[in-house]
């Protein structure tokens, strides 16, 4: 019986994790709703965050398509048997993936082959710990490849775009984190929480930073001067005007963490770890002698829910109607900030299918068609026709090496993703004809709810996220951030937060 409530409460576990945010992410997520500015490209892509955030506990379905690596840190009583702890891991997490609480994230680091349970050589990753106390404490987060790719670790003394030199003091470390921020620009989902450790060799370190993810959103450092940096990190990260999604706007940076430990003295690390607004994780206690639940974590103060609009439009003043196949011309008159709704049929493409393409022909005709870089988590029913339950955008800027020479190659007019490209694709954007848009980043239930059909799919040998899934959308709402004339928002909002990077470059701690 333990055994079998052990699993059903990781189950549990896992589905709140991927599904259900917590209060105090709510609350922030709120809180950023109020200060921005009504009528802007922030602003509605709020709306769309706190509407993403209500379908997906309505529909205990996955919050972002992307539900990342599982990460889970486990303190045991002593004499419980962790090798069971394990084993019940590994089948609730199989389980999960076949219901699509979980999207088939595991691949061979080597082939390239999707598992396709989430399971594999080191994944899930799990940590034990040894305690006094006499239950068991399991903590999960759900960190995405978007945000998990912002992460990044700092050796002092370094040079530092925008900051100068950031020495082996509290100063310095100070700058690595407001560089931390400002390097993530929209590509992390912003507006993001981060957190830090200091000290520690490149592993520890990073160990450090991801733990304090685990903090309340709204604790205070008990270190005094550790406080006092949260603090000041948070209000100067939303001067940058990097804003929700790089848009620019109010909201860049939810919460800051840190951590400290000891380091040996040739060696001065300080590691961030970046997280999306999809700020999935959460924590149970489970009773070692029924390997039941007996107390959730992150409960406490008020839950936030948020009122589902009927639609986003209605936060800007006018939108363009979209279908494929679209003209060279048509795309042409396009430009950036245009808000486009997009009905008919588009294309997912991600990694893997970038790559054979560059060498292969496409399996249908992609002329005057759109591609969406996005993974979906997918369900087959018991008649066998697929359905998509989580779908929104992947970061963009991994396909930078590919993306303008596929969309030469075989006619696409429109890219869909996040976080924006680079000057290769702006320049391809601007010689044939093309435009980027950019989604919601996380949003994967608004986005879901916009795919009405599944007509097809190829190339499944590369497993469900990376196959060509063909979707017919009714009004899928995006943003031009790259048009056909050479100008990209991406490029802008970097420019103007570098400059405003800038004026914290004289010493304050």
């Amino acid at each position: 019986m333990y055994t079998e409530n052990l699993e059903k409460s990781i189950y549990t576990l896992i589905t709140e994790t991927s599904t259900n945010l917590p209060k105090d992410v709510r609350r922030a997520i709120a809180k950023a709703k109020k200060a921005e500015n009504a009528g802007t490209r922030a602003a509605m892509s709020l709306d769309t965050i706190a509407n993403n955030i209500q379908m997906a506990d309505d529909n205990v379905s996955p919050i972002c398509q992307d539900t990342g690596l599982p990460t889970f840190k486990i303190k045991t009583p002593i004499g419980v048997n962790q090798l069971e702890i394990k084993a019940a891991i590994k089948r609730a997490i199989a389980a999960a993936t076949n219901d699509a609480k979980l999207r088939p994230n595991s691949v061979d680091s080597l082939t390239g082959e999707n598992s396709g349970d989430n399971l594999g050589a080191g994944v899930p990753v799990m940590k034990f710990e040894q305690w006094e106390n006499d239950y068991i404490e399991m903590k999960l987060i759900l960190k995405g490849g978007g945000c998990e790719n912002k992460n990044i670790q700092y050796s002092l003394p370094a040079e530092l775009e925008g900051l100068g030199r950031a020495g082996r003091d509290l100063d310095g470390i100070r700058k690595c984190i407001l560089h931390s921020v400002y390097q993530a620009q929209g590509q992390g989902c912003s507006a993001g929480f981060i957190g830090v450790g200091i000290g520690g060799d490149r592993s520890s370190g990073y160990d450090l930073a991801k733990e304090q993810l685990f903090r309340s959103v709204e604790d205070v450092n008990p270190d005094a001067k550790l406080a006092e940096l949260e603090d000041y990190i948070v209000e100067k990260a939303n001067t940058l005007g990097i804003g929700t999604m790089g848009f620019g706007g109010e909201a860049t940076l939810l919460g800051c963490k840190i951590g400290v430990m000891h380091r040996i003295p040739a060696s001065f690390y300080v590691s961030v770890a970046y997280n999306c607004w999809a700020y999935r994780r959460m924590a149970i206690d489970i009773s070692p002698a029924t390997g039941e639940i007996t107390n959730w974590h992150y409960q406490d103060g008020e839950k936030i829910e948020f009122k589902q609009q009927e639609t986003i439009e209605e936060e800007v003043k006018e939108v363009v109607r979209l279908e494929a196949p679209i003209t060279e011309e048509k795309i042409r008159s396009l430009k950036v900030g245009d808000v486009v709704s997009i009905s008919g049929r588009m294309y997912t493409g991600r990694d893997a299918i970038h790559h054979h393409l560059m060498s292969h022909d496409a399996p249908v005709d992609l002329d005057g068609q759109i591609i969406y870089h996005c993974g979906p988590v997918m369900q087959k029913d018991a008649e066998g026709n697929w359905h998509v339950r989580a779908a929104g955008p992947t970061t963009s800027i991994r396909e930078e090496p590919y993306q303008g020479d596929i969309m030469k190659k075989f006619g696409i007019r429109a890219v869909i993703g996040k976080g924006g490209m680079g000057p290769k694709t702006l320049a391809a954007l601007e010689e044939h004809g093309g435009v980027y848009l950019n989604a919601i980043g996380g949003a994967a239930q608004y986005y879901a709810d916009c795919i009405k059909g599944v007509d097809g799919v190829d190339l499944m040998e590369f497993g469900i996220p990376e196959a060509m899934w063909h979707l017919r959308v009714e009004e899928f709402t995006a943003v031009v951030t790259m048009d056909s004339h050479g100008n990209s928002l991406h490029a802008d909002v970097d420019k103007s937060s570098l400059e405003k990077l800038a004026l914290h470059k004289e010493r304050v701690f």
